[in-house]
């Protein structure tokens, strides 16, 4: 797993991004799953970013391996703890005026993948997402 850590701000998401694609790159992967895994990981980054570190200044290691049949993305933050896996899905047949605020990101980036998978440990939060390639 190549693994490279940023600074959780919004400004960063262009590294963070470029980062993935560079490894994807090297990877061979196609253009569908490159969009995919940069929407999700935007998403996950931003969360971060935006709400992991209220108080203070942190930092997100990123990881990717992309060696196996699938590509695996980590993202470790010693941030506020928080799981996204436990949200429950929105209710996306009601109408966007209707629906409640946030959980939407999180639940496309649960439907793009294969996986998604959260753990806390040694105070830091770790979610792992991953797609066949």
């Amino acid at each position: 797993m190549t693994e490279k850590t940023f600074p959780a701000e919004i400004n960063e998401l262009a590294q963070v991004l470029v980062f993935l694609e560079e490894e994807l790159d090297k990877a061979g992967t196609g253009p569908k799953l490159m969009v995919t895994f940069a929407i999700a990981l935007e998403e996950l980054f931003v969360n971060v970013a935006h709400y992991g570190y209220p108080d203070s200044k942190g930092n997100v290691k990123i990881g990717i391996d992309t060696s196996g049949d699938s590509i695996v993305v980590q993202l470790t933050d010693s941030g506020i703890p928080f799981d996204p896996t436990a949200l429950p899905d929105p209710d996306i047949t009601e109408s966007a005026e209707e629906r409640k605020i946030g959980g939407l990101g999180i639940y496309m980036v649960k439907k793009s993948m294969d996986s998604m998978k959260y753990e806390y440990r040694d105070s830091q939060n770790i979610l792992t997402i991953s797609k066949r390639k």
